[in-house]
């Protein structure tokens, strides 16, 4: 029938996917795009304000319970609640209580910022991790305390999606490191070590020739330190970008708390005083501050009150 399409359950336009979501377009025009969202348990999502403040998005859910960061305040939604959003002002914050799947609607092109270039880079990190058990997830993770840590600075709209996505990308390099030297138990080499060093360039190199080239100075210098003393360029102070800055504390906490070949974890709290104890050699002093801030509050240390 002219005007009539109908969609048989299973297919899609275009569909793209990682570990932790899938993302199926079901149908676009006249700018609306229609999308078929699923999002694994503990994973965390974010609505940005989009440029056009005429643009509209609507979130229908038909499985699981998601929690939503309301000015602070939780909200637990689950199967047949909605939300919609047009003309915001700042980012919401969404975790997946549960494994969640949701019906997206948007009035914008949205569905090619998440695939093909994206999904390729999120293929080698995934397959970069997947090699070594000891960091698996673990580019995930960095990203969550990145976004928290930026909430708690009030990061700007553009600068947080670009954070986001270079967090998530930051040891794409690894995947050129030999599995050897990435599994070692004991002390690496010099030689060693400089192989180590490679990846940020490396992972910069490969971003480089995606649409997502924007990122790759976030990545090269994720291991740069405020004192001169990180590589692979020994970039000081104001010379590392505030994204690189963050994803520097996020990932050496994360690395810290997580086994390791050489080591059992850390508690959070030995990590924590750890880092502290290099701020302003090493770490941004507010953005230790603030990573200090978001464990107190998720209960993963306890605040110390002065006598």
């Amino acid at each position: 029938m002219k005007g009539l399409k109908v969609i048989k359950k299973g297919s899609y336009l275009e569909k793209v996917k990682n570990n932790s979501t899938e993302l199926s377009l079901l149908e676009q025009g006249d700018g609306v795009e229609i999308m078929l969202q699923s999002i694994k348990k503990d994973k965390m999502f974010y609505l940005y304000p989009s440029d056009n403040p005429e643009v509209m998005e609507f979130i229908y859910i038909l499985s699981g319970n998601i929690e939503l960061d309301e000015d602070g305040i939780k909200v637990l939604l689950g199967p047949k609640d909605s939300y919609s959003a047009q003309g915001l002002n700042q980012v919401v914050y969404f975790e997946a209580k549960t494994d969640v799947t949701y019906l997206w609607v948007i009035t914008e092109p949205a569905f090619y910022e998440v695939s093909s270039d994206i999904a390729n880079l999120r293929k080698i990190i995934n397959d970069a991790e997947n090699r070594d058990p000891y960091t698996f997830k673990h580019s995930e993770r960095v990203a969550q305390y990145s976004v928290k840590i930026a909430k708690v600075l009030n990061m700007q709209n553009k600068q947080l999606k670009m954070l986001y996505l270079a967090a998530e990308l930051h040891d794409i390099g690894k995947v050129n490191i030999p599995i050897e030297i990435l599994n070692k138990p004991g002390k690496l080499t010099k030689e060693e070590f400089d192989v180590i060093k490679k990846h940020p360039g490396d992972g910069a190199e490969m971003v480089m020739k995606t649409s997502y080239k924007h990122l790759a100075k976030i990545i090269e210098q994720h291991h740069e330190r405020l004192n001169g003393s990180g590589y692979p360029h020994g970039l000081k102070g104001d010379d590392i970008l505030l994204q690189a800055k963050i994803i520097a504390v996020s990932d050496t906490f994360d690395a810290m708390t997580e086994d390791r070949a050489y080591r059992k974890a850390h508690t959070a709290q030995y990590a924590m005083d750890e880092i502290k104890s290099m701020a302003g050699t090493h770490y941004e002093p507010e953005i230790v501050d603030a990573l200090e801030k978001v464990l107190i509050e998720e209960g993963k240390i306890e605040s110390k009150r002065e006598e």
